[in-house]
């Protein structure tokens, strides 16, 4: 036998060697998880924070794949096109499995070639500014963007940061320059240089560099105060009624994966999120953790669809654009 032949031979039985079995019960490899954005943000933060419990469950590793690009769309693109088997897991959000459908020319459809796994957990967004910002408050910011044009970070065009700016644009009738960049993370360092003026960018983030006085915060996105940042007020409270935004995060897998596949899925996500150690240390970050009856495929299904049909129609009549 000739080297090339024996070597061959010897790389087809390591492949054997490692591939599952016929039958073999799942997972029986390591697991995929597709994040659509580049490392450092906080969507890849959840991901990894929730892939550590889960892979104990699941008795296999779980490998994070960061796929940025058209504001997470080719990510998301990635796991349709993926092998149904429960392999690959794709890592979204609001801005991701919702707002992208309204705002590109997507080559997939959202509800129908992706099923849903489970919901991980939602944040609003905080307003926040560089540390010598003049404004001291919301109503001084506000002063402040009428007379000047700030530059506005954010993940990337069609991101949640880009769209809560985009949406906060309309509202006031202000204009911005968006900086884009390959996550949250990134921007949020060149916020924290004083590079650009300011973010729209979920609490999980930037709660960190608020607590240490590096930047600003002006304003959190929702109808009450964060619990663990009772200082910054509700948009409600800072003058800007009704500008309501929250994050959320899930897990899906492509159209026509196993139905038991996606029940140990889910079911280990739910076990993961309830562990005392990675509760604290999301919710300390100011991330809402679902009810277990939130959890489930279905009810991630149910909210997918609700939050379609919000923001769809006021996306486009806002004509709030990728491009």
């Amino acid at each position: 036998m000739d080297v090339r032949k024996h070597l061959l031979l010897g790389v087809a039985a390591a492949f054997v060697s490692i591939a599952p079995a016929p039958g073999a019960e799942y997972p029986a490899r390591p697991i995929t998880f597709v994040v659509p954005f580049a490392a450092g943000g906080p969507l890849d933060f959840l991901a990894r924070a929730v892939a550590e419990p889960m892979s104990e469950r699941l008795g296999q590793p779980i490998v994070i794949e960061n796929v940025p690009g058209a504001g997470g769309s080719i990510g998301v693109g990635r796991s349709i096109r993926a092998t149904p088997d429960g392999y690959s897991v794709s890592v979204g959000n609001w801005s991701t499995h919702v707002l992208n459908g309204a705002m590109y020319a997507l080559h997939y459809d959202l509800l129908e070639d992706l099923t849903p796994v489970a919901l991980l957990a939602s944040a609003p967004q905080i307003i926040i500014g560089k540390r010598d910002l003049p404004a001291g408050d919301f109503n001084g910011l506000a002063s402040w963007l009428r007379t000047n044009k700030a530059n506005v970070g954010t993940a990337g065009i069609g991101s949640a940061s880009h769209v809560g700016g985009l949406l906060f644009q309309n509202l006031t009738k202000v204009d911005f320059a968006f900086i884009p960049y390959r996550s949250a993370g990134a921007a949020l360092q060149d916020l924290v240089a004083g590079h650009v003026d300011l973010m729209f960018d979920q609490a999980s983030n930037s709660l960190q560099q608020i607590r240490a006085g590096t930047i600003k915060a002006y304003a959190v996105t929702s109808r009450r105060r964060l619990a663990v940042a009772p200082d910054i007020p509700t948009v409600d409270e800072a003058g800007l009624p009704g500008f309501y935004i929250s994050v959320w995060s899930g897990l899906w897998v492509p159209k026509g994966t196993p139905p038991d596949v996606i029940t140990k899925l889910s079911d280990a996500a739910a076990k993961a999120i309830a562990t005392p150690a990675l509760r604290k240390r999301l919710t300390d970050l100011g991330l809402d953790l679902p009810a277990p009856d939130q959890q489930s495929p279905a009810a991630l299904a149910a909210l997918q669809k609700a939050e379609i049909v919000k923001w769809w129609p006021l996306i486009r009549a806002a004509n709030v654009k990728a491009d």
